[in-house]
């Protein structure tokens, strides 16, 4: 009983039953490089190390929470943390982000591939920032779709899909089953959302996604039992598909306005990221657009971005979003 009365505390996990009285917000990458208290954990350590130290992570997970005052939490980790447990040399370096030392070459290379393992970190790391997060505020776990990890394993992924759609397919499979393990590895943890991150597959053509992406993504969605989001790049020409993903919340990026949208499904977004340069009356004025237009045609609605904080950003910003997304009048 009381897990449930917490739950119902929380206006995230409100907004997917369209019962919450405010409207909830937090932000792509909100953990992160932007906060100069992270600066300060992170000192000469490589972001590896980061990831994998528990207490640090757990630590960086909560900065925007008293910094910011966002309503949910997101776990502090990378799309790639889970192909990093499947024998991929992974180097994340600063400027350059991921870099892969044994990525896949050719369809021959998929035979190296398995089983995810290692990873019993995340699952520290999320005990422990759930030992300390209020009622109100979940833990939002996450994966990358297996395109989109595809993309930094792969250096040829396109080529393969065209050249070998069956070996593609294989991959597509493998990396599917990984992520299903991976997230069902962090609800066993206490995560009480996830959200699927697909940055490049809205590059793909709609055929070619239908094809190679969706079933897949679907796939994922029916297997874990969570509030769910799904998040899309560059997803205007794919949002009737995108509405096919399974997913309870579609979160969107700039190429779509968000009143134009329709679907009976909850909308996530979609302030376009590089507006936080702006000064503040522009960044009130878009905020507020935002608003108004999902009040008018969504009963589901979540505050977020287009995609995520930069890391020049001035923390600032945010904050001043929050403020005015809290205010406003659902």
């Amino acid at each position: 009983m009381a897990k449930n009365v917490s739950q119902e505390q929380s206006d995230v996990l409100l907004a997917f039953k369209a019962k919450n009285k405010r409207v909830p917000v937090w932000f792509m990458r909100q953990a992160g490089r932007y906060l100069p208290q992270y600066q300060s954990l992170k000192a000469n350590r490589p972001l590896s190390e980061l990831f994998r130290d528990p207490e640090i992570a757990g630590a960086i997970t909560l900065q925007p929470l008293e910094i910011l005052g966002v309503d949910a939490a997101i776990l502090f980790a990378d799309i790639l943390t889970m192909p990093s447990g499947m024998g991929f040399r992974i180097d994340f370096v600063n400027g350059k982000g991921p870099v892969i030392n044994n990525p896949i070459y050719h369809p021959g290379d998929l035979k190296r591939l398995g089983k995810y393992s290692g990873l019993e970190y995340v699952s520290r790391t999320i005990q422990l920032i759930n030992a300390v997060l209020p009622p109100s505020i979940p833990l939002i776990g996450f994966a990358g779709s297996p395109y989109t990890v595809a993309t930094y394993l792969c250096s040829k992924h396109n080529r393969m899909m065209y050249e070998s759609p069956q070996s593609f397919h294989q991959l597509m499979d493998l990396l599917t089953d990984n992520t299903i393990a991976y997230l069902k590895q962090q609800k066993e943890a206490g995560i009480k959302v996830f959200q699927l991150f697909d940055t490049w597959a809205g590059s793909l053509r709609r055929e070619d996604y239908e094809t190679f992406v969706l079933p897949y993504v679907q796939k994922i969605f029916k297997a874990i039992k969570l509030p769910s989001i799904y998040y899309l790049k560059n997803c205007a020409h794919l949002m009737d598909l995108m509405e096919d993903s399974g997913a309870e919340m579609l979160s969107v990026c700039e190429t779509v306005n968000i009143k134009d949208i329709k679907t009976k499904k909850g909308i996530q977004g979609n302030l376009l990221n590089s507006l936080l340069y702006a000064d503040d009356k522009t960044i009130v004025e878009e905020t507020r657009l935002i608003l108004k237009s999902a009040r008018a045609k969504h009963r589901k609605f979540i505050f977020n971005l287009s995609h995520g904080v930069m890391p020049d950003v001035n923390p600032l910003k945010l904050k001043l979003i929050v403020e005015e997304v809290h205010k406003f009048n659902w």
